[in-house]
């Protein structure tokens, strides 16, 4: 870290989050420290979003610096535009309908300064307005972002492919990095929705050390209205095309990717299609809707035919997930 930068820039995209962004801004307030940046970007909210954010900074005395689109471009451009503007050694992108955990900076800090990893992972919990008891069963209180060595510096590229995807959860919010692995060239790809299933995998190439830090940072807000709870045929196209060409560009760098971590990227892109499948027929309202493109997708992806992909299943005893593939197929 460099006394002349921010060691951190907390990076806010908004997008009609009035009724959710004071919980927003004030988790991060609560541990603000010298030292780090905060950039929120309203993308044209058609709500009081902006009015509200103008209102939070004139009755605090933590700097935010506000930025504005002139048209709404979508979730993508506006993180492009934060991370051109941000200058700390390292940039957290936080949505700005979810919430900071307490003492997740001072712990991040900590990780930062003893080792300066390229890349720092947490968890996070589901944050919903009714929480039942089939929630809690499920441990959307303590939601595991990574598989793998917790709670020190790692530098195998192998291990960090497979940890991420045997846990499928590739969402930016819960990885903190570091500003340099951007570059000029890594960029969200705008105009496209399920961005963070593209973006990471290639963030992750760039990597040379990581840490996980296996602690609940991120309280993570199920709402409805949002970009994952709404079924349309572009979302349902870009999340059929987010994992093309991953396997390829990883194969290229390390050929000796191992067949179990091929196969937990392979089971993502299942879940993944599983998902086309199941909301294609609920969009068109018909259960047997000519799904021959999105399985040719799949396959392509996953660079296996059929019989090499239930092989894998099979022989580690995953015959119910299986059969549910098969029934979804």
């Amino acid at each position: 870290m460099h006394a002349s930068t921010p060691w951190l820039s907390i990076l806010l995209p908004i997008y009609n989050v009035e009724d959710y962004l004071t919980d927003c801004l004030d988790s991060i307030a609560r541990q603000y420290q010298p030292g780090i940046e905060i950039i929120a970007l309203d993308d044209c909210s058609t709500d009081k979003s902006a009015v509200y954010l103008r209102q939070w900074a004139d009755s605090h005395s933590i700097p935010l610096k506000i930025l504005y689109h002139t048209q709404n471009r979508g979730l993508s451009a506006a993180r492009n535009t934060l991370l051109g503007e941000a200058r700390g050694d390292y940039l957290w992108f936080i949505d700005s309908d979810d919430a900071l955990e307490q003492d997740a900076i001072n712990q991040l800090r900590y990780i930062v300064e003893r080792h300066q990893p390229d890349l720092v992972m947490c968890d996070f919990r589901v944050w919903r307005e009714q929480q039942r008891f089939k929630h809690v069963w499920r441990g959307e209180n303590h939601l595991h972002s990574f598989s793998g060595a917790e709670k020190t510096l790692l530098q195998d590229p192998l291990a960090l492919f497979e940890g991420i995807y045997r846990k499928g959860h590739l969402h930016i919010w819960s990885k903190i990095s570091k500003r340099s692995l951007w570059g000029d060239d890594l960029r969200f790809p705008e105009g496209r929705v399920m961005e963070d299933m593209v973006i990471t995998p290639q963030l992750l190439l760039r990597v040379k050390s990581y840490f996980y830090m296996p602690e609940v940072w991120i309280a993570y807000r199920q709402r409805a209205g949002s970009i994952l709870a709404t079924r349309n045929q572009k979302r349902i196209d870009d999340m059929a095309i987010a994992c093309r060409g991953v396997l390829p560009v990883w194969l290229a760098t390390h050929p000796q990717l191992s067949a179990r971590a091929r196969f937990y990227f392979s089971y993502f892109c299942v879940k993944v299609h599983m998902g086309v499948a199941r909301d294609m027929r609920r969009l068109h309202k018909n259960p047997n809707i000519d799904l021959t493109h999105y399985r040719q997708q799949l396959f392509e992806n996953i660079g296996w035919d059929k019989t090499d992909l239930y092989w894998q299943y099979l022989k580690r005893g995953w015959f119910l997930r299986l059969k549910r593939f098969t029934n979804e197929y």
